[in-house]
């Protein structure tokens, strides 16, 4: 028999396997959605942060104004993703010395599975600021990259 679960929000953690490759898609939204996000100063502020949150590994990422998309993998299991999500986010608020909450208090994983393909996803994603109509090469969007190789 099926049986529908109402969730609020999805189930936490992520399973990690160890000898097997774990790579997870993040999407934090900014608070109450405000077009906030997409500035130089936010965008070098985060890549120091995820630096210096390194328990999971930060691969491609993409800073659209409300929201953040990166994909990331555990450099040790010790750590579970909603721990290092929440460190990385307090990291944030020090290096731009701002006491507001800056991004909702959940962020939204999912794990790839081994028949999705991280290209393939990275380059959907990618194409978020075309879609909005930011620019119309998603070369063009500044607020992008990858810190890290993560291995498929």
């Amino acid at each position: 028999m099926y049986q529908r679960f109402n969730r609020r929000r999805p189930a936490e953690g992520v399973f990690v396997c160890r000898g097997q490759s774990t790579i997870v898609f993040v999407t934090a939204c900014s608070r109450k959605r405000k077009p906030v996000l997409d500035n130089p100063i936010f965008h070098a502020a985060l890549i120091d942060s995820w630096r210096e949150a390194s328990s999971w590994l930060v691969g491609f990422y993409l800073i659209m104004p409300d929201h953040v998309h990166l994909f990331c993998a555990p450099s040790d299991e010790s750590h579970e993703i909603e721990t290092w999500v929440t460190f990385w986010k307090r990291c944030l608020r020090r290096r731009l010395k701002t006491a507001e909450q800056l991004f909702q208090a959940h962020s939204f994983h999912h794990r790839l599975r081994q028949n999705e393909s991280y290209s393939e996803k990275w380059n959907y994603v990618r194409m978020n600021p075309v879609r909005a109509g930011l620019v119309t090469d998603p070369d063009e969007w500044p607020y992008q990259g990858a810190l890290n190789e993560l291995d498929w």
